[in-house]
Order: structure tokens, then sequence, then C-alpha cells
């Protein structure tokens, strides 16, 4: 052992290098050993024990005073991330796990812990951190669970606060949080910066260390740097992966591998400001009363390689995510907005999706090749309408919309669920000031591309079926028996009934809609469908999509945006052995599916579900601050409103047309009792009887709008537009410490716009 150590390097090691020797040791190693091992003296062995309590604390080893173990790289009670499901139970590794130590993190299978009463608790899903209790067994590691931990930046992205006495606070950006946090760290931070923070302790009581400092909070272009901190989602890309973009940029398309559409007048119809196009479409009759269709698509999966560091990182990222300033996107701007993207006039690799089209508008037959397209025109959805609208239209147009009402008459026999949900559009000047918001007008050229692509990716699942290939199918579930028991006791309370059989189909709930002809009730019942509806997933196993009432259902057509939809790509590829020639430069040389991705297919989905979720969630929440700055102007005014839902302590409301959801609390109904009715969804006055349900539209006064946490509060208001006289307040709770917060700009709940936040756009006079 004396001459082994001899043999190491001297002076301070690395982490690989102590655990190297730890596990080279034949008997437990404490700071002692690894002191002598690599003849540390004074100050190092001061730093030694600073560097082996780090590598405890991240799982590397099980520290104590006087040995480390090296135990799999995991100590008795540690911290770990949920990576996986496998057989219905989740699969997690060491949350800190250092990119030093030697071999692959390991995997440790987690014991489900109980609820109270013995019940067993919420499942755990990909993400989620836990403190476990950890165990090492001839089969692995299982670890139990003791205390589900919240996500790393959860409620630690805000507003440092300088109270009178001169203590530092945080000003949560999260509007479910609802206090602010003692800083124990300011670092660098001033006042008034936006700041990522993390805790000092377990206690939320032990205040927080600011760690980056991300700036003005309310500057123009903020609100999306504040979606991306919160969510942590990656948008920046390592340089090893653009160096790779651009030697993947720089691959020949080859002209005798590939089928020559150059000659069609294909055209690529997106929003106006859109980047990337990943899809094309063209048709021309068949002279059988049907149509021959072609759906061009990106060839992501010509540039982007199983293996690749750009593959990883799309991996990583899952998606694109689109904010109103910005886009964070999956992909490399060199390949995402140039070299996959299908611009107009110039030559571009992709996958083709060959359909024919009966006069019945069903799809008879598809065939999938590598092409390579010249797009004759990139269309905003408003520049075709107007078009068709005005009569006359391009050749190419008139054949487009004449296909496309075959194929609407066919999914209009399918009877999919109709849901009419608006979608906000925020509208912003070169300053990144807001121009408008506004809710977007659906048009029948949005529905031309929707159903052309909707038959594209039924054909690539069929098609990948019919070789017996992996699929990752695009799920959405049939409702639960408990949610649709659900929706027909709270339909009960409308005095209108729900027949559910043997079988659920979206018609049913289409008709149920049909039946009702007043628009706020309408409304209410819509937004009772929508909450009885399922999650839709990507994942392995086919369950079709109910809303679409499909049986196969895929997503081939969106790879630049996509990760789901690459993989697609890639199994086409080795399905109908679409291969390539092998690049010349240092790329992986196949473009299909890999053996380790064919393998972890229900990884691979859970993951991109989850990235899914991340980035609505994040666009969800910046459109909210929008909303909210866009409103900061307007406080006081009296807005026309619909209840959207309805809790115990209030209930929650939307502006009509405008959207941005705002919280009405009970104590602003007035001076009487309101009972909330769980199974109507409803609050009820003891005395008047006046009811607040989904669906209800009243006018309300905007009494707070905080653009930093996106947050609205709604007060009622009276027949002359007074708000109603309400129950007495309870008394504010004071805060610990030296007063508090109390006087800070950013305080979640603060009235009107924040100081540096300025109204764009017109007043009410």
């Amino acid at each position: 052992m004396a001459k082994r150590h001899q043999q190491r390097p001297q002076g301070m090691p690395s982490k690989a290098q102590v655990l190297e020797f730890i596990q080279s040791s034949d008997k437990p190693a404490g700071k002692r050993e690894v002191a002598k091992a690599f003849g540390l003296k004074g100050q190092e062995k001061i730093a030694l024990k600073k560097l082996l309590k780090d590598m405890a604390e991240d799982g590397l080893i099980d520290g104590k005073k006087t040995a480390y173990h090296r135990m799999g790289g995991v100590p008795k009670v540690t911290v770990l991330r949920v990576v996986a499901i496998e057989d219905g139970e989740p699969i997690a590794e060491p949350d800190n796990w250092s990119h030093d130590a030697p071999g692959k993190p390991p995997r440790i299978t987690l014991k489900e812990m109980k609820g109270k009463g013995g019940k067993r608790a919420p499942a755990h899903k990909r993400g989620d951190r836990v403190l476990a209790r950890t165990e090492e067994r001839e089969s692995g590691y299982i670890a139990h669970p003791m205390k589900k931990l919240p996500a790393r930046t959860e409620g630690l992205l805000g507003v440092v606060e300088i109270d009178g006495g001169g203590k530092a606070w945080l000003a949560p950006t999260d509007k479910r949080i609802r206090q602010s946090s003692p800083i124990s760290d300011l670092g660098e931070a001033e006042a008034g910066q936006l700041v990522l923070a993390e805790r000092t302790g377990r206690s939320e009581r032990s205040g927080v260390k600011v760690v980056e400092v991300i700036g003005d909070p309310l500057a123009p272009k903020s609100f999306s740097l504040i979606a991306i901190a919160k969510h942590g989602i990656p948008h920046v890309f390592p340089e090893a992966v653009h160096e790779e973009a651009r030697r993947a940029a720089e691959l020949p398309l080859s002209e005798d591998k590939r089928e020559d559409l150059r000659h069609l007048p294909i055209v690529a119809i997106d929003p106006a400001d859109a980047r990337d196009h990943d899809d094309a479409i063209w048709a021309e009759p068949d002279q059988q009363g049907g149509f021959d269709a072609l759906i061009a698509i990106a060839d992501v999966s010509y540039y982007v390689r199983p293996g690749s560091a750009l593959d990883k990182e799309a991996r990583k990222r899952g998606n694109s995510v689109y904010f109103p300033d910005r886009v964070v996107p999956m992909l490399p701007e060199i390949l995402s907005a140039d070299v996959c993207s299908l611009r107009e006039d110039e030559d571009r690799a992709a996958m083709a999706c060959h359909i024919k089209i009966d006069a019945s508008g069903n799809v008879t037959g598809f065939r999938f090749t590598r092409a390579i397209v010249r797009i004759h025109h990139n269309i905003p959805y408003e520049d075709a309408q107007a078009a068709v609208d005005k009569g006359a239209p391009p050749e190419y147009l008139a054949n487009l919309w004449a296909a496309w009402k075959l194929l609407a008459a066919a999914r209009a026999k399918r009877d999919p669920l109709e849901l009419d949900l608006p979608e906000r559009r925020v509208m912003l000047n070169d300053e990144g000031q807001i121009e408008e918001i506004a809710v977007r007008e659906r048009l029948d050229a949005h529905r031309v591309v929707e159903d052309f692509m909707i038959a594209a990716n039924v054909a690539a699942a069929k098609a990948l079926e019919a070789k017996s290939s992996p699929v990752v199918y695009r799920v959405h579930e049939t409702p639960s028996r408990e949610k649709l028991l659900a929706l027909r006791e709270y339909m009960a309370t409308m005095g209108k009934k729900l027949a559910l059989g043997q079988i659920v189909t979206p018609g049913l709930f289409n008709r149920m809609l049909k039946d009702v002809t007043d628009e706020s009730e309408k409304a209410q019942v819509m937004e009772a469908v929508l909450r009885s509806q399922t999650q839709a997933y990507y994942g392995p196993a086919n369950a079709g999509h109910f809303g679409l009432a499909l049986g196969s259902y895929a997503h081939f057509t969106s790879p630049i945006r996509r990760y789901a939809d690459l993989l697609v790509h890639r199994a086409l590829v080795d399905s109908y052995k679409l291969e390539q020639p092998k690049p010349a430069n240092e790329l992986p040389e196949g473009s299909g599916l890999s053996d380790k991705d064919r393998a972890s297919l229900q990884e691979i989905s859970d993951a991109i579900s989850t990235t899914e979720r991340r980035a609505m969630e994040a666009e969800r929440d910046t459109i909210d601050r929008y909303v909210a700055a866009w409103l900061s102007g307007r406080v006081g005014e009296t807005f026309d409103t619909r209840i959207t839902g309805v809790q115990g302590f209030g209930f929650f409301a939307t502006i009509v047309g405008l959207g941005g959801d705002g919280l009405v609390p009970i104590s602003t109904l007035g001076d009487e009792y309101f009972r909330h009715d769980e199974a109507s969804q409803t609050l009820i006055g003891e005395k008047s009887g006046t009811t607040y349900s989904p669906g209800d539209r009243l006018k309300l006064k905007l009494a707070e709008s905080n653009a930093l946490t996106g947050a609205l509060k709604f007060v009622p208001v009276d027949a002359d537009g007074n708000a109603i006289e309400t129950r007495g307040r309870r008394p504010e709770t004071k805060r610990r410490g030296s007063g508090g917060p109390a006087k800070g700009k950013y305080q979640a709940g603060k009235r009107g716009r924040p100081g540096n936040i300025h109204h764009q756009g017109r007043r009410k006079k």
C-alpha cells in the first residue's frame, strides 16, 4: 500500500483522484490516509477537509470523522432525483453526482413511502427530488423516501428588497409564494435586482443566499428570463454543440439518394413572425375525385445524429420554448433557423410523406422518402387566407383548400373533440414593449395546415406499425371513470344529464356542448369538459388519441422543435431503408435509431413529456406577466370577466378577450357568508342565494396587478360600478425580524403597477 501511495502525484488532489484512491484502498480511508497518500501538509489539510466535506454532501462518499467508504457513491441519507419510471417503480440517481466521479451515477430503485393511515403516497414522477435513506442489497441500491423536496429554483427567484432597518429580503416572482425570504448572503446583488437564490439551510427561516444576479426585473424582455430561470430551462448551447452544428450544416445533399421534388410548387404556411419552418404542403387533383398530396418535413435526422453532442443537447431540452420576445430553440440557430428550415427558393433536405386522399377525404395510401425540395413560397397564414377569400387564388392554394375540404369532411365524420379555446397573443415593439395583447384569430388557413399535419402524423404511426418498428406515440387517453362521474354530477347541478355508456367518445362531449345555447352556460360546460380530460403524453405503448378520435397517432411534422418527431423520423429511416451516404467529417455514421434509443424509448418518452410540460408552464407564466404589466396602468378600471374556477377561499376570473386569471377573495363578496358547494363548484350566499360558478360572466374591478409575479386581484362592483362593501379585514400579521420588507416595491400583492413599469397603449379616458 505504501508503495502505491508513493507513486501518486503529490499536491492537492481532484475529486476523481480522491475517489480513485479510496476505491483502490484495501481498508477504510479517511482524511489522514488521503493526506498521507498525496503528501499534504498544513493549510493543504484544511483544504482537503473542505473538499471531503463537499464530496460527502454531493453524495460521492459516505463521510464519517475517521473513514470514507465509497459505497457506490451513495451516502446513507442523501438527495436523489427521479430519472425514470421502470415497471411502475421510480428510478433515481444522486442529485449532486459530480462529473469528476469515475463511471456512471448509480441507479437506485425508490420504494414509495406510505401516506397517513397506511395509504400510498402520491406517486413520484420524473424530475422529482427526494430526501431518501439508501440501502445496499445484492441486487443493487434501493432507497426509502423520507421527504419530497421542492425543485431547485422553486420560490427562489426574486427581487432584492432592503427594508428600513437595512435588512435584505427576497421578494418572490412566483405568485404561489406569499412570503418574502430573508437574505443571509447578498453577494454582489443590489436592491431592486432580479436574482436567483438558494436556501442556506433546511428551514425556510434559515434564509437564502444569492447565487446569480439576473438584472432589472421589469426591463423589456425580462419576463421570459424569469421563466427560464424559474423552470430551469437550458438556454445556452455549449461550444462543442455549436461546433458540431457547424460541421453538420456543411453536410452535402446526395441527389442520387434523394427523391427530387424541386419542381413541385410546395408552400410553407406559417405565422408571420416564424423563424423556423418545419413543414410545407402541396396537392393536386388525381382525376378520380381525390388528391395526390405531399407533406414535406425538415429532415432534421440527417443533421442531428444519435449519440452526437447535438443529439444529447436536443434530448435534454426536449423541445423549443416560445416566448413573446424570444425562442429558446431545441437546436442551434444555424440549424433551426437556417439549414434545416424550409426556406423559400433554397434547396433543403426533407422527409417526404406522400399521401392519397380519396373523394370521401380518407387517406387510402402513403409512402415515405427522403427528398430534396425547394419551397415555392413561405406564406403567412393571414396572407394565404386573404388570397383565398378574394377569389381566384393561385392554383397551388386552390388545390390545397380543395384537398383540405375533403380531409375536413372525413374529420367531421370522425367527430373529434371540439373545444373552442382562445389563444392569447402578445405583440411587442422593437424595444420589447407591449403593443397589444389579443386573442389569436382562428382562420381556415390554420385548419388547412392542421389537417394536413394530422394526416401525415397518422401515416407515420401506421407506416411504422406496418413494419413492427418502435413508435413514439402521442397518447391522449380516454377520461378516467372517476373524472366522468364527477362531470356527470356537476352537469346534474345544472339540470343536465350526461349518459355514460360502455364506450365514451369525443362526440359525447360535442353533443353536450351543441345542446347548450346560452353563451355563458356554454363556457361553463366547456371549462368542465376540459377539466375532465387527461393530459396528453409521449410513450412507446399505443393507447390512441381520444381528443382526435384516432387509433394511432405520432408526432412527425415538427422535428426542428420537438425531439419526439426526430425519434419518429429515425425509426422511418430504419424501417424504410432511407439511410444516406456516410458523412465525410467526424459526425456519427447513421441517422436512424440507435440500439440505445430502442432499448430506452420509455425513459426518453417520459423525459420529453416532462420537458413539454415545463415549456407549457414557462410560456403560460410569461404570458401572465405580460398581461399583468399591460394591465398595471389600469388598476381601478372595471372589466367584463368570466369565472374560470371556484374554491372555498374565493374564485378566479379572466378578462374576456384578454385573459389573465385573477383572484376574487371570498372576503370581498359582501357581508354575508358564502358556502362552497364542491359538487357544483359554486359559491352560494346563505342570505341572498347569490351564486358564483365557472363560466359566469360579471363585471369586476381590477384591484391589483403585479407584473413581477403575473398575479391579478379583482373585486366585485355594484350596479353603479362601486366596490361592494366587504367584511372586516383581519389584522395583517407582522413579519419577524427588523420590520420585514413592508415598504418594498416588488412585494406580492402590492397595488398598482411597479414603479418602473410604464403603461404601453391607450388608457381609458
